[in-house]
């Protein structure tokens, strides 16, 4: 075998089955390798792009002699899964969730002053600013308008601080993995293992955000150092922030996949 062809055989991607399962992808050489010192059978089966089904690997490698071996480890372990230690790796930095941020921010700023106005809020604003001007000089005054204030306007704040809890809560919750600003910016929400995390703790995840936010920010800053990029709200929900949308790895797992399922090992 010359150079170029190792080369070509190098960056080959097989896939093999075994027991039902689907392991890889590897090189060529990997495999050719494996076939010699008894790490993989020739029984077991092999696939790569522009084959029509799954084949025995002594088909597709007939020149490759195996020998008697142990029963070999799980091929899983032979090399790690791409999709799980290299992303678990690939953290969100600092500033694109602040960008993220950013526009939901943008995005829910809308809604909330719709509701707002319907629930009275040009009209509680007008008293405010009126009570302010004939009360400048009475403090006394001044934190009677403002309680009043506060008091027409409290049932609008409680239905706009449950709508952005949901928001959070539902969009990291999806398939998505990430609300729209998230996803604006390629990034997405896991659990540790660098799955998509349940409603409960996504909705969790959202009020331990003050926490971040009450110790003046700090909570927030903490991506800058932790070994993860992880907020305080990451720490406490158990979370990462990754790169990548949800629907890349899975439309990745879908063209490399596409014979999963054909065989019965």
């Amino acid at each position: 075998m010359d150079a170029i062809d190792y080369a070509e055989h190098a960056f080959m991607e097989v896939w093999i089955g075994r027991d039902g399962e689907r392991h890889g992808p590897y090189t060529e050489v990997e495999v050719r390798q494996w076939l010699r010192s008894g790490q993989v059978s020739a029984s077991d089966l092999g696939w790569y792009e522009g084959l029509a089904d799954w084949q025995p690997l002594s088909a597709l490698f007939p020149e490759e002699q195996t020998q008697p071996a142990a029963p070999p480890p799980p091929i899983s372990q032979a090399r790690p899964s791409q999709t799980t230690s290299a992303s678990l790796d690939d953290n969100a930095g600092f500033w694109k969730r602040v960008a993220a941020y950013l526009i939901d921010s943008v995005l829910l700023y809308i809604p909330s002053a719709l509701i707002e106005k319907m629930m009275g809020g040009d009209a509680a604003q007008a008293t405010l600013e009126q009570a302010q001007l004939s009360a400048s000089n009475d403090a006394q005054a001044m934190m009677a308008a403002l309680s009043q204030y506060y008091t027409t306007m409290m049932p609008s704040f409680l239905i706009i601080t449950a709508m952005i809890w949901l928001y959070f809560a539902v969009c990291e919750s999806s398939a998505w993995q990430a609300t729209i600003g998230k996803l604006a910016l390629r990034i997405r929400v896991t659990d540790m293992q660098g799955q998509r995390i349940s409603f409960l703790r996504a909705f969790g995840r959202y009020p331990a955000k003050y926490l971040s936010a009450l110790i003046l920010g700090v909570g927030f800053l903490m991506v800058g150092w932790t070994q993860r990029k992880q907020a305080l709200h990451d720490l406490i929900a158990n979370t990462l922030v990754l790169n990548g949308r949800a629907s890349e790895l899975k439309d990745a797992s879908k063209r490399t996949g596409t014979h999963e399922g054909s065989f019965n090992a």
